[in-house]
Protein backbone atom coordinates (compact mmCIF):
# COMPACT_ATOMS: atom_id res chain seq x y z
CA UNK A 1 0.00 0.00 0.00
CA UNK A 2 1.62 3.23 -0.99
CA UNK A 3 1.73 6.26 1.53
CA UNK A 4 -0.64 9.14 0.56
CA UNK A 5 2.49 12.15 0.87
CA UNK A 6 1.27 15.42 2.89
CA UNK A 7 -1.81 13.34 4.25
CA UNK A 8 -0.73 13.94 7.46
CA UNK A 9 1.10 17.02 7.30
CA UNK A 10 1.07 19.12 10.75
CA UNK A 11 0.30 15.98 12.95
CA UNK A 12 1.59 14.41 15.74
CA UNK A 13 1.70 10.93 15.90
CA UNK A 14 2.36 8.38 18.94
CA UNK A 15 3.15 4.63 18.51
CA UNK A 16 3.57 2.63 21.40
CA UNK A 17 5.62 -0.50 20.68
CA UNK A 18 7.24 0.97 17.72
CA UNK A 19 10.83 -0.55 17.68
CA UNK A 20 9.49 -3.91 15.28
CA UNK A 21 6.58 -5.46 13.53
CA UNK A 22 3.80 -3.31 13.35
CA UNK A 23 4.51 -0.56 14.93
CA UNK A 24 8.16 -0.43 13.19
CA UNK A 25 5.84 -0.04 10.01
CA UNK A 26 3.62 2.25 11.17
CA UNK A 27 5.85 4.29 12.11
CA UNK A 28 7.86 4.49 9.16
CA UNK A 29 3.61 5.03 7.32
CA UNK A 30 2.54 7.66 9.47
CA UNK A 31 6.54 9.57 8.75
CA UNK A 32 6.33 9.13 5.38
CA UNK A 33 2.64 10.96 5.01
CA UNK A 34 4.02 14.45 7.12
CA UNK A 35 3.24 13.39 10.73
CA UNK A 36 5.55 14.03 13.50
CA UNK A 37 6.17 10.49 14.99
CA UNK A 38 6.77 9.66 18.66
CA UNK A 39 7.36 5.84 19.29
CA UNK A 40 7.81 4.00 22.99
CA UNK A 41 9.46 0.65 23.43
CA UNK A 42 12.51 -1.12 25.52
CA UNK A 43 14.62 -2.02 22.92
CA UNK A 44 17.03 0.81 22.31
CA UNK A 45 19.30 -0.65 19.76
CA UNK A 46 16.11 -2.05 17.67
CA UNK A 47 14.34 1.55 18.51
CA UNK A 48 17.96 3.61 16.49
CA UNK A 49 17.58 1.93 13.54
CA UNK A 50 13.70 2.98 13.36
CA UNK A 51 14.70 6.89 14.07
CA UNK A 52 17.49 6.63 11.89
CA UNK A 53 15.22 5.63 9.02
CA UNK A 54 12.07 7.38 9.64
CA UNK A 55 13.08 10.93 11.57
CA UNK A 56 11.04 9.62 14.08
CA UNK A 57 11.81 10.15 18.11
CA UNK A 58 11.94 7.64 20.45
CA UNK A 59 11.08 7.30 24.20
CA UNK A 60 11.95 4.35 26.23
CA UNK A 61 8.73 3.84 28.60
CA UNK A 62 6.48 1.00 29.32
CA UNK A 63 3.03 1.30 28.76
CA UNK A 64 1.61 -0.63 31.95
CA UNK A 65 3.55 1.59 33.60
CA UNK A 66 1.40 4.79 34.84
CA UNK A 67 3.75 7.15 35.99
CA UNK A 68 5.56 6.33 32.91
CA UNK A 69 2.73 7.79 31.02
CA UNK A 70 3.00 11.18 33.07
CA UNK A 71 6.48 11.66 31.72
CA UNK A 72 5.77 10.95 28.34
CA UNK A 73 3.27 12.89 28.09
CA UNK A 74 4.61 16.08 29.11
CA UNK A 75 7.04 15.67 26.94
CA UNK A 76 4.69 15.10 23.81
CA UNK A 77 3.59 18.39 25.16
CA UNK A 78 6.91 20.27 25.72
CA UNK A 79 8.21 19.26 22.48
CA UNK A 80 5.51 18.57 20.26
CA UNK A 81 2.23 20.82 21.41
CA UNK A 82 -0.01 18.43 20.36
CA UNK A 83 -1.54 15.40 19.84
CA UNK A 84 -3.29 14.01 17.00
CA UNK A 85 -3.14 10.22 16.15
CA UNK A 86 -2.07 7.59 19.07
CA UNK A 87 -1.52 4.07 18.36
CA UNK A 88 -1.99 1.91 20.99
CA UNK A 89 0.47 -1.09 19.51
CA UNK A 90 2.06 -2.77 22.21
CA UNK A 91 1.06 -6.44 23.29
CA UNK A 92 2.49 -9.53 24.84
CA UNK A 93 2.51 -13.15 24.71
CA UNK A 94 4.98 -14.35 26.45
CA UNK A 95 3.64 -16.09 29.72
CA UNK A 96 0.26 -16.96 28.13
CA UNK A 97 -0.94 -20.85 28.09
CA UNK A 98 -4.39 -22.79 28.34
CA UNK A 99 -6.71 -22.27 31.28
CA UNK A 100 -5.25 -25.32 32.75
CA UNK A 101 -1.05 -24.03 32.53
CA UNK A 102 -1.11 -20.60 32.67
CA UNK A 103 0.04 -19.39 36.17
CA UNK A 104 -1.30 -16.42 37.91
CA UNK A 105 1.91 -14.40 37.33
CA UNK A 106 1.35 -15.29 33.26
CA UNK A 107 -1.82 -14.13 33.11
CA UNK A 108 -1.02 -11.10 34.85
CA UNK A 109 1.34 -10.04 32.81
CA UNK A 110 -0.33 -10.50 29.73
CA UNK A 111 -2.95 -7.78 31.25
CA UNK A 112 -0.96 -5.60 32.31
CA UNK A 113 0.38 -4.77 28.69
CA UNK A 114 -2.27 -5.57 26.28
CA UNK A 115 -5.29 -4.03 28.64
CA UNK A 116 -3.97 -1.81 31.45
CA UNK A 117 -1.48 -0.48 28.63
CA UNK A 118 -3.96 -0.13 26.03
CA UNK A 119 -6.00 1.66 28.57
CA UNK A 120 -3.39 4.21 29.37
CA UNK A 121 -2.20 4.83 26.05
CA UNK A 122 -6.12 5.71 25.40
CA UNK A 123 -6.21 7.90 28.99
CA UNK A 124 -2.95 9.82 28.24
CA UNK A 125 -4.15 10.79 24.60
CA UNK A 126 -7.52 11.59 25.40
CA UNK A 127 -5.89 14.34 27.95
CA UNK A 128 -3.34 15.30 25.53
CA UNK A 129 -5.97 15.89 22.48
CA UNK A 130 -8.02 17.78 25.03
CA UNK A 131 -5.34 20.53 24.76
CA UNK A 132 -4.80 20.51 21.47
CA UNK A 133 -4.82 24.53 20.09
CA UNK A 134 -7.98 23.89 17.92
CA UNK A 135 -9.88 22.11 20.88
CA UNK A 136 -9.99 18.18 21.40
CA UNK A 137 -9.85 16.13 18.40
CA UNK A 138 -7.42 13.57 17.31
CA UNK A 139 -8.29 9.70 16.42
CA UNK A 140 -6.64 6.64 18.77
CA UNK A 141 -6.25 3.64 17.06
CA UNK A 142 -5.83 0.34 18.93
CA UNK A 143 -4.45 -2.82 17.93
CA UNK A 144 -6.73 -6.11 18.70
CA UNK A 145 -6.42 -9.19 17.03
CA UNK A 146 -8.49 -11.23 14.96
CA UNK A 147 -8.86 -13.92 17.78
CA UNK A 148 -11.25 -11.44 19.63
CA UNK A 149 -13.30 -13.35 17.33
CA UNK A 150 -11.85 -16.61 17.17
CA UNK A 151 -10.19 -17.28 20.71
CA UNK A 152 -6.99 -19.50 21.30
CA UNK A 153 -7.08 -22.44 23.64
CA UNK A 154 -3.39 -21.92 23.97
CA UNK A 155 -3.18 -18.51 24.74
CA UNK A 156 -6.31 -17.70 26.52
CA UNK A 157 -4.76 -14.13 27.72
CA UNK A 158 -3.85 -13.18 25.05
CA UNK A 159 -7.82 -13.61 23.19
CA UNK A 160 -9.28 -12.51 26.25
CA UNK A 161 -7.28 -8.94 26.18
CA UNK A 162 -7.99 -8.78 22.03
CA UNK A 163 -11.54 -9.03 22.88
CA UNK A 164 -11.29 -6.81 25.90
CA UNK A 165 -9.72 -4.01 23.67
CA UNK A 166 -12.44 -3.74 21.35
CA UNK A 167 -14.94 -2.86 23.63
CA UNK A 168 -12.39 -0.17 25.18
CA UNK A 169 -12.30 1.35 21.87
CA UNK A 170 -15.71 1.35 21.88
CA UNK A 171 -16.66 2.93 25.16
CA UNK A 172 -13.94 5.79 24.56
CA UNK A 173 -15.32 6.38 21.19
CA UNK A 174 -18.86 6.37 23.35
CA UNK A 175 -17.53 8.49 26.25
CA UNK A 176 -15.43 11.34 23.81
CA UNK A 177 -18.64 11.92 21.30
CA UNK A 178 -21.10 12.47 24.43
CA UNK A 179 -18.57 14.84 25.99
CA UNK A 180 -18.58 17.10 22.48
CA UNK A 181 -15.10 16.11 22.05
CA UNK A 182 -14.11 15.61 17.98
CA UNK A 183 -11.88 12.51 19.60
CA UNK A 184 -12.26 9.26 17.81
CA UNK A 185 -11.49 5.50 18.91
CA UNK A 186 -11.44 2.54 16.70
CA UNK A 187 -9.90 -0.95 17.18
CA UNK A 188 -7.63 -2.26 14.44
CA UNK A 189 -8.22 -6.30 14.64
CA UNK A 190 -5.82 -7.92 12.29
CA UNK A 191 -4.95 -11.80 11.03
CA UNK A 192 -1.68 -13.17 10.97
CA UNK A 193 0.55 -11.07 9.79
CA UNK A 194 4.51 -11.94 8.60
CA UNK A 195 6.58 -9.94 10.97
CA UNK A 196 9.61 -10.95 12.21
CA UNK A 197 8.48 -13.05 14.85
CA UNK A 198 6.42 -15.34 12.61
CA UNK A 199 8.94 -15.58 10.16
CA UNK A 200 10.94 -17.13 13.03
CA UNK A 201 8.97 -19.43 14.23
CA UNK A 202 8.68 -20.46 10.28
CA UNK A 203 11.94 -21.08 10.38
CA UNK A 204 12.49 -22.96 13.80
CA UNK A 205 9.30 -25.11 12.94
CA UNK A 206 10.45 -28.85 12.29
CA UNK A 207 9.10 -28.80 8.42
CA UNK A 208 9.16 -24.66 8.02
CA UNK A 209 7.30 -25.20 4.45
CA UNK A 210 4.72 -26.54 6.83
CA UNK A 211 4.46 -23.90 8.60
CA UNK A 212 4.43 -21.17 6.71
CA UNK A 213 1.67 -23.19 4.71
CA UNK A 214 0.07 -23.47 7.83
CA UNK A 215 -0.09 -19.76 9.20
CA UNK A 216 -0.99 -18.71 5.07
CA UNK A 217 -3.70 -21.18 4.73
CA UNK A 218 -5.36 -19.38 7.65
CA UNK A 219 -6.98 -17.07 5.61
CA UNK A 220 -8.95 -17.49 2.45
CA UNK A 221 -6.47 -15.44 0.64
CA UNK A 222 -3.80 -18.41 1.27
CA UNK A 223 -1.46 -15.75 2.95
CA UNK A 224 0.05 -13.83 5.66
CA UNK A 225 -0.58 -10.01 5.78
CA UNK A 226 2.28 -7.54 5.17
CA UNK A 227 2.78 -5.09 8.03
CA UNK A 228 2.67 -2.08 5.38
CA UNK A 229 -1.03 -3.29 4.71
CA UNK A 230 -2.03 -3.09 8.41
CA UNK A 231 0.16 0.55 8.52
CA UNK A 232 -2.18 1.70 5.87
CA UNK A 233 -5.10 0.95 7.83
CA UNK A 234 -3.72 3.03 10.89
CA UNK A 235 -2.78 5.93 8.88
CA UNK A 236 -6.51 5.78 7.03
CA UNK A 237 -7.94 5.96 10.59
CA UNK A 238 -5.70 8.57 11.90
CA UNK A 239 -6.31 11.22 9.18
CA UNK A 240 -9.19 13.39 8.23
CA UNK A 241 -10.69 10.82 5.38
CA UNK A 242 -11.88 9.22 8.30
CA UNK A 243 -13.66 12.28 10.39
CA UNK A 244 -16.48 10.15 10.56
CA UNK A 245 -15.38 6.60 12.06
CA UNK A 246 -15.02 5.96 15.30
CA UNK A 247 -16.28 3.46 17.84
CA UNK A 248 -15.52 0.92 15.18
CA UNK A 249 -13.61 -2.70 14.91
CA UNK A 250 -11.68 -3.05 11.47
CA UNK A 251 -11.51 -6.75 10.43
CA UNK A 252 -8.38 -6.98 8.64
CA UNK A 253 -7.70 -10.70 7.98
CA UNK A 254 -8.00 -11.91 4.27
CA UNK A 255 -11.61 -13.11 5.77
CA UNK A 256 -10.24 -15.32 7.52
CA UNK A 257 -12.98 -14.61 10.38
CA UNK A 258 -15.89 -14.18 7.63
CA UNK A 259 -16.92 -17.54 7.30
CA UNK A 260 -16.61 -20.97 5.97
CA UNK A 261 -17.64 -22.85 2.99
CA UNK A 262 -20.61 -25.11 3.00
CA UNK A 263 -20.40 -28.88 2.50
Amino acid sequence: MTAVAGRLAGKVALVTGGTSGIGAATVARLAAEGARVIFTGSNAEAAAKVCAETGAVFHASRVEDPVAWDVLAERISAEFGRLDIAFANAGKEAGDGSIESITFEGWQGVLDVNLTGAMLTCRAAVGLMKANPEGPRGSIVINSSMNAHRAMGNFMAYSVTKAAVVALAKSVAVHCGNQGYQIRCNAILPGVVETALITNLIDKAPDPAAARRAYEGMSQLKRMGRVDEIAGLVAYLGSDEAAFVSGAEWVIDGATTAGMMGV
